[in-house]
């Protein structure tokens, strides 16, 4: 894989010219190289013959394997174009499938993604890899419609059209950064056969007081050499270097080493390697821990969960001794590849992979340990992450920025080095508190505000009735409001999962209880007083009101229109009452806190403004009464007048009522 960092092929470009001599086609030599690992070399031969190829099998293979190198070499649209072709036609490798689904996804495809890991799913139905491909395009699209509160910006004055990676801060305040690229100008000066750019080195780069960064230079020897150098880390006073180096070993097998090295006056020592493996395994992309007693690191070494996996050792405070290499483990590691670990100074681990579900190529995630000593891993999200490759991320020690290297669109070239911060997130509540009948403000109101983090705020409104506070992230709200006068009246907010500021508006309208108060929706059937169903939600609400109210005691009051006698509609309005105080009691209000009583037909409605504007025909002050009910001449007026006055309502009796016992 391209990001172990290039392994130098071209070291052994002659050990394959034996194979040429075998079969000098140009295909014969796109094979030695595809499988010496050198890609790009590869590509170009491979596209001059391949439409040469008549066996449509064998020409499905060939259009694979180029798949293949446009994928190693991080060109994910060439690769989806190869793939598809391959598949066309009816390549017989069912991994064809899974790697053009991984492009599809690298290019926002998303939901076609979704079938091709379906039907590779149902070829290797074994594989966990096709499910976490699913599980990624569905989180994908959910992330991007929903970002972080991370702001990223590209370092373009460090970029180039070449890589630029793995970014680590070498000075406690910050200014001076390390980081790998294959830029023009690395010490070696020649190109990779496997990603066609130079072969990397280790540049340095250093901020003014204006925030302008220097032109980056590479290190010098003995750091940089003829071989790739890169993935930098550095213990935190600065003087300890550990990196990585790729090279061809005495076998002429490839692999890559972690070196340490150590700063004087005159510059740095001959770096050392950390003997962990043999010369031709992959050890690579080192990461020492704030306190220098941890690195961890990525390899192949056998005993690991699958691809590539993160590994670490450790040391006594103050030796140079290290441990034998400890995996990391399930709770870290996947079949697929973790890379590119960083251990911040407060422990949570960040690291890169394509085993989790993830928006695309390599994602970044970051783990925690939690009470019981586990790792729960968790992707960074958009914009963080991009459907392209993200890697390398570093952060300052007590603020949420930093840097990180990605290949996605609109960079400058290949992998860019990128600036992340996470603006501090604000919450307000900002509301009022006012009248529901007349909607004005109700001034030196009294809003309580309770957080589920145990916080309590208390505040009286102004003059314009209005409030404020100032909220935490993460945490659920409710905002109580009252006056003396009033019932109370609350609302409810949250700020979880919430990652950018807001300003939450509330307005909390409270009832007069100067005047009775209408229960809307209280149904009967005709001459019947049991309770309909659909007068239960209504009289839910009013046991909501009770519950925020606690100190209030009520009389239920039941009114009939003006038809029938008197002495009936008494009686009949008395049971209806006594129906909703069984109901409210029922459903745990205390008797002592409620009174049932029937006004027949002798408290007719007075019309208020609400009900002008509902009914036109009615003015605001008139008295429903039968006098007046006679002088309509609509019988649908009429009937819509009687329908006014049969209601049911209730009025505070008292407001110091004690809960007995307390």
């Amino acid at each position: 894989m391209k990001r172990i960092l290039t392994l130098v092929v071209w070291l052994i470009i002659s050990g394959l010219t034996s194979v040429f001599a075998q079969n000098s086609s140009k295909l014969a030599k796109a094979d030695a190289f595809y499988n010496a690992g050198a890609y790009y070399d590869a590509i170009s031969l491979y596209r001059e013959d391949i439409d040469k190829i008549k066996d449509k099998k064998e020409l499905s293979l060939y259009l694979y394997k180029l798949g293949n190198c446009f994928r190693l070499t991080g060109n994910a649209r060439q690769a989806e174009t190869w793939y598809e072709k391959a598949i066309l036609r009816e390549c017989p490798d069912p991994k064809v499938y899974f790697f053009y689904a991984e492009m599809l996804k690298m290019n926002e495809k998303y939901d076609q993604a979704i079938e091709q890991y379906q039907k590779y799913k149902v070829m290797v139905p074994n594989d966990p890899l096709a499910d976490v491909g699913i599980n990624s395009c569905e989180l994908a699209k959910q992330w991007l419609a929903t970002p972080s509160g991370y702001e990223i910006t590209n370092m373009r004055a460090l970029n180039t059209k070449f890589s630029e990676f793995s970014p680590t801060y070498a000075s406690s305040d910050y200014t001076i950064l390390y980081f790998t690229s294959s830029r023009q100008g690395t010490t070696g000066g020649k190109n990779s056969s496997v990603t066609g750019e130079y072969f990397s080195d280790i540049f340095i780069t250093e901020r003014d007081n204006k925030g302008v960064w220097s032109k980056p230079k590479p290190l010098e020897e003995p750091i940089n050499t003829q071989y790739e150098e890169g993935t930098p880390s550095l213990t935190t006073d600065g003087n300890t270097l550990f990196f990585t180096r790729c090279k061809v070993s005495k076998r002429n097998k490839l692999g890559c080493q972690i070196l340490v090295t150590k700063q004087t006056d005159n510059g740095w020592l001959n770096p050392e390697e950390i003997k962990l493996a043999a010369d031709s395994m992959i050890v690579a992309h080192p990461a020492i821990s704030a306190d220098g007693t941890e690195l961890y690191f990525v390899s192949n070494l056998p005993g690991g969960n699958g691809g590539l996996d993160i590994w670490k050792i450790t040391r006594e405070a103050g030796s140079d001794e290290w441990s034998a290499p400890i995996n990391l483990g399930p709770q870290i590691n996947t079949p697929g590849n973790e890379m590119f670990p960083y251990i911040h100074p407060d422990g949570t681990l960040y690291f890169s992979s394509n085993g989790y579900p993830g928006m695309g190529g390599l994602d970044i995630f970051k783990a925690k340990k939690n009470d019981e000593d586990k790792w729960l891993v968790e992707n960074m999200r958009y914009p963080i992450n991009s459907p392209a490759d993200d890697f390398g991320i570093v952060f300052e020690k007590d603020r949420e920025a930093g840097y990180f290297s990605s290949r996605r669109n609109g960079g400058r070239g290949a992998d860019d080095l990128y600036m992340f911060y996470l603006p501090p997130i604000n919450f307000n509540m900002i509301g009022k508190v006012l009248d529901d009948k007349t909607r004005t403000a109700i001034p030196d109101a009294t809003v309580k505000l309770v957080g589920s983090d145990g916080t309590v705020a208390t505040m009286q409104t102004n003059v314009d009735g209005s409030f404020r506070f100032n909220l935490i992230p993460n945490t659920d709200y409710v905002v109580v409001a009252s006056k003396k006068g009033y019932l109370n009246n609350k609302g409810r907010e949250s700020t979880k999962g919430l990652t950018k500021s807001n300003d939450f508006e509330m307005t909390l309208a409270l009832t007069s209880t100067a005047k009775p108060i209408e229960i809307p929706n209280i149904f009967y059937d005709y001459d019947k007083w049991e309770l309909r169903p659909e007068s239960k939600e209504a009289l839910d609400n009013l046991i909501q009101i009770l519950n925020d109210n606690p100190n209030i005691t009520i009389e239920l009051a039941s009114h009939t229109d003006s038809r029938g006698s008197q002495e009936y509609n008494y009686e009949l309005s008395q049971k209806r009452a006594q129906a909703v105080v069984n109901y409210l009691i029922e459903n745990g209000i205390a008797t002592d806190r409620l009174k049932a009583k029937g006004y027949a037909q002798t408290q007719p409605r007075v019309v208020d403004n609400n009900l002008a504007a509902q009914y036109p025909f009615l003015t605001p002050g008139t008295v429903l009464d039968k006098k007046f009910i006679d002088s309509l001449t609509s019988e649908d007026q009429k009937e819509s007048v009687h329908q006014i006055n049969r209601r049911t309502e209730f009025r505070v009796l008292r407001e110091d009522y004690q809960i007995p016992g307390k």
